[in-house]
């Protein structure tokens, strides 16, 4: 459902894109997206790559906010993966701080807007303040029954795999010396292991910038998830490129590797 006229979430389209044609019963649940592109936003106005850091946090706040008003329920960003430790020093550590001072500024926003935010990743290897900054949001939100944010930061979904298959594998071990019997391995029991255990799948996945892959992120949950890449960098996205998503997705025909009636 709507949280207002769509008419108001998309108050001024540009030319050639109507709001109303959006079916609000046909909103996908989860929408999953990889922000990329702001390295080359910023090298285009020969700027630092951190300041492209800087202007892609108004295309999140944008994106939440449209996804929350249109009715998507599970909204994941993928903000720093674990390859992304071998970008240059000075662009990581700035990178947590702006996590860490983002975060603190928009929690409160999040919170009157009812949003859950969540992280998703091995939090363990997050510097202290960006860490306790994704923490402290947890605890002011967790309790709130509209959107769930996941922000995937040190995430890469290999790693997610092993996690789960290590969780099997103790949980077998575990029931077996308890019982001489080994428990049945099925798909619920491995994504009970999974960072993303308790949401569902994503069934559009936006990717902006061009690119054309899905950089170690969220392999397992992708498997029948509709793809949206756009040429638009990530500091350029706004509420009206979300609209354009959600309007692709509405036109697919989902068959999950049935045959079309």
């Amino acid at each position: 459902m709507f949280a207002k006229p769509v008419t108001e979430i998309y108050p001024n389209p540009p030319k050639g894109l109507d709001p109303r044609l959006l079916d609000e019963g046909r909103v996908p649940q989860h929408v999953a997206v990889i922000m990329d592109g702001n390295g080359r936003w910023a090298k285009k106005r020969a700027l630092n790559r951190l300041r492209g850091h800087k202007a892609g946090i108004e295309a999140v706040r944008e994106t939440i906010r449209a996804a929350s008003d249109s009715g998507v329920r599970y909204l994941t960003i993928y903000s720093f993966s674990t390859e992304n430790w071998k970008r240059p020093d000075d662009e990581v550590e700035g990178l947590m701080q702006l996590f860490a001072k983002t975060m603190l500024a928009e929690v409160d926003g999040l919170h009157e807007e009812h949003v859950r935010v969540k992280t998703i990743g091995n939090m363990s290897k997050l510097p202290a303040e960006t860490r306790e900054a994704f923490e402290e949001a947890w605890e002011k939100t967790k309790g709130n029954d509209g959107m769930t944010l996941l922000v995937a930061v040190n995430y890469g979904s290999r790693e997610e795999i092993l996690h789960a298959v290590q969780a099997v594998v103790e949980q077998s071990v575990d029931q077996f010396q308890k019982t001489d019997n080994l428990p049945e391995i099925t798909g619920d029991l491995f994504e009970d292991g999974l960072y993303t255990a308790g949401s569902p799948d994503p069934e559009l996945l936006i990717r902006t910038s061009g690119e054309m892959r899905v950089s170690n992120f969220l392999l397992w949950q992708l498997a029948y998830t509709e793809f949206y890449c756009t040429n638009v960098l990530w500091p350029d996205f706004n509420r009206y490129e979300f609209l354009k998503a959600l309007l692709a997705y509405q036109g697919r025909n989902r068959r999950f590797g049935a045959v079309q009636a």
